[in-house]
């Protein structure tokens, strides 16, 4: 892609994002939501190649609904309410849109079938885009409508969401895929404090961000699309690869890593909110989860491959690691012991 071209595209997300989390009018927040849609299009299908342009379509058609029904929940609740402020959004009609619309922009289960699907036909560093910065404006979003949504509709989400994304993601052997369940799974846990606690929704939102940019942008540098070339990339980058078996387990929550400290304060929040059996089952469906996680993580960890496998081994690279990964990576693994600063901060 031309770089110009690129640099326009990347700086009209950015200020897509950027207008929906800093406005006040819904108007406001649909103009972002749709300069950051009509700006990613052409970093999804820049390959050109037809599973690429076929992402695209359903990424457009998917969001373009999305939109609408958002427009739709803050008309309805000006016309009952005269108001046109995001915090203002009162009326139980336009509040359950609401929910439907984030719900079909995050790809939470059940309007999580677009999601795999444009992942998978994306390039890993448009991946990256579409499962971090892409899902902070409709996190924004419902952080700021939190106080007026409705806990039960959320918790059935969330538990659908972790459920569905665990399981779904069991039998796939393309990465990306399997990340996009992971992300669905991820988006479940923060669906169903997001009314209790949003703050903790926001931590977990950036801790996720933080453990898919060093998986994505690992994936990129070692150029492994599915778990049979995962399997003979060890010898490309061994450092390298060590450090993506520990950012998986950290993804799966496992209690040493970073990724262990916002399940904990999820779980430790529904308790005090007196809901200890949802805790008990989004904890047990996140095993679903930690299952294909393991299972990457064997790939990864594997040295000497199976022999049924028909990739030739690959040449080790000489090229020193990149210093975005290496940041990326030690707050991935090393930042549960310090969970009490990062409460004070949050």
């Amino acid at each position: 892609m031309n770089p110009q071209a690129a640099l326009i595209f990347i700086a009209s997300l950015m200020l897509g994002t950027t207008i929906t989390i800093s406005s006040n009018h819904w108007i406001m927040a649909w103009t972002g939501l749709e300069i950051n849609t009509l700006a990613i299009l052409p970093l999804i299908s820049k390959s050109h190649h037809p599973r690429a342009i076929e992402a695209a379509t359903k990424y457009f058609l998917t969001q373009a609904a999305a939109s609408a029904l958002v427009l739709f929940s803050s008309m309805t609740n000006a016309w009952y309410t005269g108001q046109w402020d995001i915090t203002q959004l009162t009326h139980p009609t336009s509040c359950l849109i609401l929910t439907s619309a984030i719900a079909m922009k995050l790809g939470l289960v059940p309007f999580h079938f677009w999601f795999p699907e444009v992942l998978q036909g994306s390039p890993l560093t448009t991946g990256l885009i579409l499962s971090t910065i892409m899902k902070l404006p409709p996190i924004t979003l419902l952080y700021m409508t939190s106080p007026s949504l409705n806990p039960t509709l959320l918790t059935t989400l969330a538990i659908l969401s972790t459920a569905l994304g665990g399981w779904m993601g069991l039998n796939q052997t393309q990465i990306r895929k399997i990340l996009a369940f992971s992300s669905i799974s991820h988006l479940g846990w923060m669906a169903i404090i997001i009314v209790y606690n949003p703050k903790l929704t926001l931590l977990n939102f950036y801790l996720y961000a933080v453990m898919t940019a060093t998986i994505f942008l690992t994936l990129n540098t070692t150029k492994v699309l599915k778990l049979s070339t995962l399997m003979t990339a060890w010898t490309k980058a061994p450092s390298l690869n060590t450090m993506l078996l520990l950012a998986l387990l950290s993804l799966a929550g496992l209690p040493p890593l970073t990724g262990f400290l916002p399940k904990w304060l999820i779980i430790q929040e529904l308790t005090k909110q007196d809901m200890a059996l949802a805790a008990t089952l989004i904890s047990l469906l996140s095993l679903l989860s930690l299952f294909f996680y393991l299972r990457l993580a064997y790939c990864t960890a594997i040295t000497l491959p199976p022999h049924t496998t028909n990739h030739m081994k690959q040449w080790r690279t000489n090229k020193p690691t990149n210093v975005t990964i290496a940041i990326l990576t030690t707050i991935t693994v090393m930042l549960l012991p310090i969970a009490p600063m990062i409460l004070t901060i949050v």
